[in-house]
């Protein structure tokens, strides 16, 4: 165990160097937020790769597949058909010209629309950083033998990664994103060929579980089509509302770099999930008759595995889970920071402060942040609950955010409708303790059998009901409402169909400098009230490129375990 330690202190030697390192270059908010735009393709690839990738990814992947068969990978692919999508969003956050999203919302919606997402994404942001540290402590526990407590291991990595994310900013997150990144693809890796050959390779895995729906990628019950689609949707509309979003697609040098830079780290990550979903099946066969935490499903197996095969091996699979919560902690962080500092205190609290001041709120912001996500770490019931929930809470802006990209009717009074008439849609389809509520208990009986598994409301029905209560308030008060100005909408859709310039000068959001020429406005559909610009040959070719690289993926991974 000495050697494990060693290697374990020397990472995070490192870590907290390069986050130190870091803080001497951060002169502005741009810098400590968004890093200035200065990333090339690998180091975009490995941010965006590290900062997506995290403990609770495997945790739940691999519990998942543990609970219901080889279909548990959707618990992450679910964004697999998402993926080809973000090669035509990169471009388009990027030039919004912005710090945060909530930047842009101010610009199209207004101010109120903008405070409210800060508000939702700081809450997004808790809950996200509270699932990660969650399942961070149910893969340590089991992993280091139980030497190491959940609550130690929750509060040490914390400090950890407040420490070199405060002081570094998003500068900091990349840097060591890069690192993580590649330790990260060590640590989805390195306990599967050990696993496999516990149980006899493929073929002994096979033999030793007796139910083939196990291997199933569409399972019927729980993870059904309908399941796969409807959540891919969900991840969809949800993803352009994480604030990380715009670091993810603004941090590159120019847009080939975000596009790449984007795609590639996320189609990166569904490679990895293969690998955490082959663990969980061989899970299946080493401890069939065991009575376990499914969400110590993959740590036990480390504990288990790794020993025999080398000594050092559990330092460095603890190391690469560190690497794992800390790459996607800190940029959750910072996130957080940037919507409370540019878009809240910034606008409505203290306007026209220094620099220096705005970077003092964003670090001790970004400490509160934190706080609230311990909190949230130890009020969770399982990884997987409280995944479930960050995927509700994502998408509740998410028609409001994807409506205004198109459609210039879209105002400020429908966002709010649509975001409040979605939370509530969540709620009333929910069971809330504090009051007493339980929908299941008073309607599920009522409902048809096809929305319901083990008689409940089933996931994807419940994010139905909120996406179409969400979509339908949108339209219908927007139509019933006053419209954006004509000149304010103009020039916001003039920067969204302009790209930025290679060393263009930092402006307003939403506004082109005066050097940089605005592009022609070419749509596909020749109406007033639409802007949905035809798309460039790089797009197109990217995107479909995208999707074969998709059909390649899923069918390697049905004849993997076929």
């Amino acid at each position: 165990m000495f050697i494990d330690w060693i290697i374990i202190f020397i990472y995070l030697i490192v870590v907290l160097v390069i986050g130190a390192t870091s803080a001497n270059k951060i002169s502005s908010t741009s810098d400590y937020f968004i890093s200035d735009r200065k990333f090339g393709k690998g180091m975009m690839m490995l941010f965006t790769f590290g900062t997506g990738t995290n403990t609770d990814q495997a945790v739940t992947v691999a519990s998942k597949t543990y609970t219901s068969g080889a279909s548990g990978i959707w618990y992450q692919w679910l964004w697999l058909f998402a993926t080809p999508f973000y090669w035509l969003l990169a471009p388009l956050f990027r030039r919004m010209r912005a710090v945060t999203t909530a930047d842009y919302l101010q610009k199209r919606y207004g101010q109120s629309v903008s405070v409210l997402f800060a508000i939702v994404g700081i809450v997004q942001l808790s809950v996200n950083i509270g699932v990660v540290l969650k399942a961070t402590s149910a893969l340590i526990y089991p992993v280091s033998g139980g030497s190491i407590s959940p609550e130690f291991a929750i509060i040490a990595t914390t400090i950890l990664f407040v420490t070199y994310g405060v002081l570094g900013g998003l500068n900091a997150a990349i840097i060591t994103d890069a690192l993580q990144g590649v330790l990260t693809v060590i640590l989805s890796f390195l306990i599967l060929p050990f696993a496999l050959d516990a149980v006899g390779g493929i073929d002994g895995l096979k033999s030793s579980i007796s139910n083939p729906s196990v291997f199933k990628v569409v399972a019927p019950g729980e993870i059904t089509t309908l399941y796969v689609i409807v959540i891919a949707v969900n991840g969809l509309i949800g993803w352009v509302t994480s604030p990380y979003s715009m670091a993810m697609c603004g941090a590159g040098k120019t847009e080939e770099e975000s596009r790449i830079g984007l795609v590639g780290g996320m189609l990166l990550k569904r490679v990895c999930t293969i690998a955490w979903v082959l663990s969980g099946l061989c899970a299946i066969g080493l401890y069939a008759d065991d009575s376990i935490n499914v969400d110590h499903v993959y740590g036990l197996m480390a504990h288990d595995l790794l020993p025999t095969i080398a000594p050092g091996l559990i330092g460095l699979f603890i190391a690469s889970m560190l690497a794992a919560v800390m790459s996607s902690c800190d940029a959750l962080m910072v996130s957080a920071s940037a919507l409370f500092t540019e878009n809240i205190y910034k606008t409505l609290i203290k306007p026209n402060q220094s620099v220096k001041h705005y970077l003092m709120v964003g670090r001790l912001t970004s400490i509160f942040v934190v706080f609230c996500g311990i909190t949230i770490a130890f009020g969770l019931s399982s990884v997987v609950s409280g995944l479930e929930m960050f995927w509700k809470i994502q998408a509740m802006m998410g028609i409001a955010i994807w409506v205004s990209f198109f459609w210039r009717r879209a105002t400020a009074i429908g966002a709010w409708g649509s975001t409040i008439f979605g939370f509530l849609a969540w709620f009333f389809t929910s069971k809330i303790e504090l009051i007493g509520w339980d929908f299941n208990a008073q309607f599920a009986s009522r409902l048809p059998q096809f929305m319901l598994y083990e008689n409940q409301l089933s996931l994807p029905w419940q994010m139905i009901i909120y996406l179409v209560f969400s979509l339908f308030t949108m339209i219908i008060i927007s139509i019933l409402t006053k419209p954006t100005d004509k000149e304010t909408l103009d020039r916001i859709y003039e920067c969204l169909r302009t790209p930025v310039l290679a060393d263009e000068p930092e402006v307003e959001p939403l506004t082109l400098p005066k050097t940089t020429r605005p592009a022609p406005r070419l749509v596909l559909i020749n109406h007033p009230d639409f802007e949905i610009n035809k798309p460039s040959k790089e797009s197109v070719i990217g995107f479909f490129s995208a999707w074969i690289i998709v059909g390649i993926l899923i069918k390697t991974f049905i004849w993997i375990i076929s």
